[in-house]
């Protein structure tokens, strides 16, 4: 690359003059390339320990002028071939004119503007310059993949220098970490160490210091564990490799998000400033956690923060802290994390404006909202730019946006006024008024439901007035009076001042008439639902009456939902709850439907109608509990992995005695997934409910350790699962909430476990007091530390689930060992994920779907199998392999949707690496028919599609062979799976499972007989399949023998099927051999050639045999000879005879083969396939009458002990897959070479 020139004063100091003209000079840094002696060695030392080695690049080119001693550096490569073309440019454009000058300094002038106006030129399309210079950071990633072998599409995110551990030995080098690897390299003293590792093979990411390691990161595997130490700044560095850990496992989980979610954008200019890759992730960063505090939309991107105050009215204060913006909300969070959070939704917003500075309010800005409540922010940095933004994104808001001062049931939300909520019945009303945006869209279904107004519980409690409850009401009123007091002082709505005091009334319990109201504001759900209207409407129309297996789940559940409470022991309520699970499944199939899911459900819908709960459905789903409804419950296995963590910290004897009873993972599960509402009574499990909307996953986590914690004794003291299960269960279910004044509700669970003596209850008030005293120093912030640790395990350990279903699922007799089949799975796996991170567009990319079975999940395009097909196959055919690999793969793509799975896969590679000769035979054979065969290959289309029909024993065999079940309905089924939203019906692959158990034996008498041009397309790939054999001129032998043997079988078949004297019931038997379908037959009378008495037809029939012979002759000899695999030449006739005595020889030399056999499996050709002869590659013609047997083929072979050997020849595949992932660099290795073993 070209460089702006600066003076170099020694030239020759650790360089080596390569090449020079008057004005130029090409360098070679010593040690690298060949020789250099102790020199190189030590320069190379000196190139990686005093931190330069990315920075130096192993060639240069410098500028000079005769009489000067000043050299100046125009451009550095990091190869011969780039240096080399900037001096060659050099040459060609700059020689001549530089002769022209008469003045040095001229001269000097002149190549210094020439070349930063190549720069210019070059970096023209470059975005604005960051801190790093470009240049540095391209030549890094330039070294980075030569030395790691990486592709084109490998990014480097950011480089650190770093001492690697080898034993107790640190090596200093360089750390590179790219979008889908960490890789090492070192070199000291002769001594090279690489390192590279999959980031989607990581299975544990820490930030440790130990007595042996000073502060380093260590980075697991399944295979070893590595250290890394001496980081400049070891913080930034395991933050990098965190997010790119993380991002790979989001990929493993889920590839639709994946692709949908990320932030590494691919670069759209090729020579882009790398570190602004690094840029992305901080800001992809930041953005989860600005979401994340805030609960706003997935969708919401920060656009900056900034340092401000803030005044609070509620207790007149300037409050320090950060106020952040993005396109549609200011939000506020003080530095002190109880003091005040704030969230303005810009479309709340009226006026934005800047007040007068004084130096108690210095900078400040006024922002009013249409709830006539105003916000004074002060001291900020930037105040004019930060009105533009706000004010760029006020006018991007749409002018009426619907729902903007608070629709419906909340009208009244945004007023700061003292009286009491409106009655339900005014609610009501307004809700369903046809004003309100979401009156004239319900669909009937909706519209017609009490549900689509309020919450089921004020339906089924409308009796009872507060006053007739005595205490337990009076107490509810309170609450009312004192929620209503904290509206008035901090706001209502959205914008609501959320202090210390909101959550002090939370934990005291909201009142019933608010929860509602406020389980929307707290987790974010009211945002979406008011800049979504009609959302959910269409959504019920639009999964009305579709069927799918998310459906029939959620029909089989619906009535195990709270079956006790009331509102679901009729239709009403079953009806809401069918139409919110469906409706969600509608949206996200990626989720679909999961138990547990019912449960929660059933609980929002008592609270608020049916929009409302699934809004707060979405929140639940896709934010406040990520990945936990997902097919494999990925989330809660990851919050049970840190219900452990936290266990071992705070309840150390206990941990020990939770392990060896196995009770962690059976209550995890059942608690985190329908956050306690399954297994303790409603009224209590609500009010933990309440605190969960408000903090977060925290609170679950808190209680369930005072769970565990107030049973202590009693758990210790236990003997098995079953046990401390029974203990847990009794205290649950006598949790209590003796404020509550719904009617109790009995709680099933509760009968089971009851014992003789009645438990002593538990107010769930005191249960929350104490989770809140004992285990508040959890934080948000180290919960998520602990999920991205914990992810890393637990999606590992499913990868290795699903590694060994797979491998389960391949039938005994593919010959394969487990330990094979697991390497080839991890091949085959890195094949497809690879697809993902180096060119999204591929089919394998967007298609995969990880709620399929795992057999479905990773499959390869044909692309991917022509490399993996390369470098595993045991018949390496040169430049003829990718035509092989593209024919294998049309075999075994059964479906036709051009991707194969892991058990095509491994099927097909069985047939060349297992079975006797005949089988492998049988394999190749096959390779030369259709489907294999394409029509671009065999130029004569016509008659193989008139020998080989869809219908034909060829597919048959293929289907029992390759695919061992799943005919075309099925195919079509799975394409219709694939297209549809809904998930796939498992009953398809039952279906498929079933057949597989019927498979019939294949026998060599169903494979279909060969035409002359697909055994000449067979003879040219053992040619080139020979071709690097140590015994190659002895096979080229024998197959020369074979082919010439075999077109004389082929043409006295032809004799005898065309002879005039058969009848036809003798040809019947073959009939059922290969079936034929009509079309064909009715075309054979236009296609018979002129009757065999016409002496024409006679002559043209011996020219076809003579050319056949001719050039199946040049296929067989001279393919060995010029050129292997090359289209096949015509001969001279004196060539021809000798080729011809050569056949005559090997007829005679086989007569242990019967004419009577030939005749038999001949006769049907000429009565059945006629066809005009087709024109060959060379212009040769292809007789069409001419056809062979697979029997006649292996009796040939079998004549001859070389080629029988060399099909009996074992292979050991796994060398094989050692040497696949050594050119993938799918792999984590160290290697210890020797200077001499390296390149420059």
């Amino acid at each position: 690359m070209w460089l702006g020139p600066e003076e170099v004063l020694v030239a020759n100091a650790l360089w080596v003059t390569e090449r020079a003209n008057p004005f130029f000079v090409l360098q070679r840094r010593r040690g690298h390339g060949k020789g250099g002696g102790l020199t190189g060695l030590l320069v190379g030392t000196l190139d990686v320990v005093l931190d330069s080695s990315a920075r130096v690049a192993p060639y240069r080119i410098l500028h000079q002028t005769q009489d000067s001693q000043v050299y100046w550096t125009v451009a550095c490569g990091s190869s011969r071939k780039e240096i080399t073309k900037h001096w060659e440019w050099l040459e060609n454009n700059l020689l001549q004119t530089l002769s022209i000058f008469d003045n040095e300094e001229d001269i000097t002038t002149f190549v210094k503007g020439k070349i930063h106006g190549i720069i210019a030129e070059e970096n023209k399309n470059l975005q604005p310059q960051g801190d790093e210079d470009p240049g540095k950071f391209k030549e890094a990633e330039l070294k980075m993949r030569k030395q790691f072998g990486m592709p084109e599409g490998e990014k480097l995110v950011n480089y650190y220098s770093c001492s690697y551990w080898k034993g107790r030995v640190p090596r200093q080098g360089w750390l590179y970490l790219t979008v889908n690897h960490l890789c090492f390299y070192s070199f000291l003293l002769g001594k090279e160490v690489s390192l590279v590792v999959q980031w989607v093979d990581v299975t544990r990411l820490e930030k440790n210091a130990t007595l042996l390691f000073p502060e380093s990161i260590r980075v697991d595997t399944r295979d070893q564990e590595l250290f890394f130490s001496m980081f400049l700044n070891i913080g930034e560095t395991f933050k990098l490799m965190e997010q790119l850990a993380n991002l790979a496992m989001r990929q493993l989980l889920d590839s639709e998000g994946f692709l949908e979610d990320k932030a590494l954008p691919r670069p759209s200019r090729p020579h882009r400033n790398i570190s602004a890759l690094k840029r992305d992730l901080d800001a992809r960063a930041k953005n989860e956690c600005y979401r994340a505090t805030f609960r706003l939309p997935r969708d919401e991107r920060l656009d900056g923060h900034t340092g401000c105050t803030l005044w609070t009215p509620f207790n007149k204060l300037h409050i320090p802290g950060q106020m952040f913006i993005s396109s549609n909300y200011i939000c506020f969070a003080s530095k002190e994390e109880d003091a005040c959070h704030l969230i303005i939704p810009l479309r709340e917003v009226t006026i934005v404006e800047k007040a007068d500075s004084s130096s108690v309010l210095p900078s400040p800005l006024s922002i009013s909202t249409k709830s006539k409540m105003t916000f004074l922010f002060a001291n900020l940095k930037d105040r004019d730019f930060l009105v533009q933004r706000i004010s760029d994104f006020l006018q991007k808001m749409p002018s009426k946006q619907p729902g903007g001062s608070g629709v419906g049931r909340k009208a009244s939300t945004m007023e700061p006024a003292p009286e009491p909520c409106p009655a339900p019945t005014e609610a009501s009303d307004q809700l369903t008024s046809p004003s309100t945006p979401l009156g004239g869209r319900q669909s009937s279904s909706v519209q017609d439901a009490p549900t689509s107004s309020q919450g089921l519980l004020k339906l089924f409690q409308r009796n009872s007035p507060m006053e007739d409850l005595g205490a337990k009401g009076a107490k509810e009123k309170m609450k009312e009076e004192s929620w209503n007091i904290h509206f008035f002082e901090y706001g209502r709505g959205m914008c609501m001042y959320r202090t210390a005091r909101t959550r002090e009334l939370v934990l005291k319990g909201i009142p019933e008439s608010l929860r509602g109201e406020l389980w929307l504001l707290f987790s974010g759900a009211w945002n979406e639902m008011v800049t979504h209207p009609g959302y959910y409407e269409e959504l019920v129309e639009k999964s009305t009456g579709k069927y799918s297996l998310a459906t029939e789940e959620i029909e089989r559940d619906l009535h195990r939902s709270m079956p006790e409470h009331p509102a679901f022991q009729n239709e009403l309520g079953i009806a809401a709850l069918r139409r919110v699970l469906t409706a969600y499944a509608f949206r996200n199939p990626t989720i679909g439907y999961c138990q547990a899911m019912n449960i929660v459900t059933s609980v929002l819908l008592l609270y608020g109608s049916e929009e409302e709960a699934f809004w707060l459905l979405v929140a639940l789903c896709e934010r406040m509990l990520p990945d936990y409804y997902n097919t494999r419950v990925v989330g809660a296995l990851v919050d049970q992995g840190i219900f452990e963590e936290l266990t071992r910290d705070f309840l150390p004897q206990l941990s020990e005695k939770m392990q060896d009873l196995g009770v962690i993972s059976s209550i995890s599960l059942s608690w985190f997934l329908t956050l306690f509402l399954s297994v303790m009574p409603f009224e209590s499990a609500v009010v933990i409910v309440d605190c969960f909307f408000y903090e977060g996953i925290k609170v679950i986590l808190q209680v369930a350790l005072a769970i565990l914690d107030a049973n202590m004794e009693q758990l210790l003291g236990c003997s098995d699962e079953g046990e401390a299960m029974t203990v847990l269960g009794r205290y649950l279910d006598n949790v209590v909430n003796k404020q509550s004044v719904s009617p109790p509700i009995p709680h099933l669970h509760a009968l089971l476990t009851s014992g003789d003596d009645p438990p002593t209850e538990v107010d769930i008030f005191d249960l929350l007091k104490v989770s809140y005293e004992k285990f508040s120093s959890l934080r948000a912030d180290d919960i998520e530390q602990m999920r991205f640790k914990q992810r890393l395990k637990v999606i590992q350990s499913l990868e290795d689930t699903a590694k060994r279903s797979v491998v389960r699922a391949i039938p005994g007799d593919i010959g394969f060992s487990i330990e094979e089949l697991e390497d080839l799975y991890m091949v085959f796996k890195a094949k497809h994920l690879a697809s993902q991170y180096w060119g999204s567009s591929r089919p394998t990319a967007v298609r995969r779907d990880p709620s399929l079975p795992y057999l479905e999940q990773y499959r390869i395009d044909a692309g991917q199998f022509r490399e993996l097909f390369a470098s595993l196959t045991p018949w390496a055919c040169g430049s003829h392999t990718p035509v092989l690999a593209g024919r294998m793969f049309r075999l075994l793509d059964e479906n036709k949707d051009s991707l194969i799975n892991f058990k095509e896969f491994v099927t097909g590679m069985s047939g060349m690496y297992h079975g006797d000769m005949t089988e492998k035979l049988k394999a190749l054979y096959k390779l030369h028919l259709p489907p294999a065969l394409s029509p671009e290959e065999a130029e004569s289309a016509l008659e193989a599609t008139h020998y080989f029909t869809e219908d034909s024993s060829s597919e048959e065999a293929l289907r029992q062979e390759e695919q061992e079940g799943g005919g075309n309905e099925d195919v079509q089924d799975k394409k219709g799976e694939e297209k549809g939203i809904s998930p796939p019906d498992y009953r398809h692959y039952l279906r498929m499972w079933a057949k597989e158990k019927e498979v019939q034996k294949e026998t060599i008498k169903d494979l279909p007989k060969m035409n002359q041009e697909q055994f000449i397309e067979l003879c040219k790939t053992l040619y080139n399949m020979f071709s690097e054999d140590p015994m190659e001129q002895d096979l080229y032998h024998a197959i020369a023998t074979v082919a010439s043997l075999l077109l004389r079988i082929g043409e006295v078949g032809k004799k005898f099927s065309v002879q005039p004297g058969r009848k036809p019931q003798d040809s019947a038997p073959e009939e059922d051999e290969l079936p034929t379908p009509g079309p064909p037959q009715d075309l054979a009378p236009e296609l018979q050639p002129p009757a065999a008495g016409d002496p024409q037809a006679k002559a043209g029939g011996d020219t076809h045999l003579g050319k056949a012979s001719q050039e199946s002759q040049v296929v067989g000899e001279g393919g060995g000879g010029e050129g292997r695999g090359s289209p096949p030449q015509l001969l001279s006739d004196d060539e021809t005879k000798d080729d011809m005595s050569m056949s005559s020889y090997s007829v005679v030399s086989t007569g242990s083969l019967q004419c009577e056999d030939l005749a038999d499996d001949t006769v049907l050709v000429g009565g059945e396939a006629r066809s005009p002869p087709a024109i060959a590659r060379c212009g040769g013609t292809v007789d069409t009458d001419w056809c062979i047997s697979f029997e006649q083929i292996l009796a040939s072979i079998l004549t001859e002990s070389v080629l029988v050997n060399f099909f009996e020849k074992r292979v050991d595949i796994g060398l094989k897959i050692k040497d696949q992932k050594k050119v993938e660099r799918q792999f984590s290795t160290s290697s210890d070479l020797e200077q001499s073993g390296l390149s420059g």
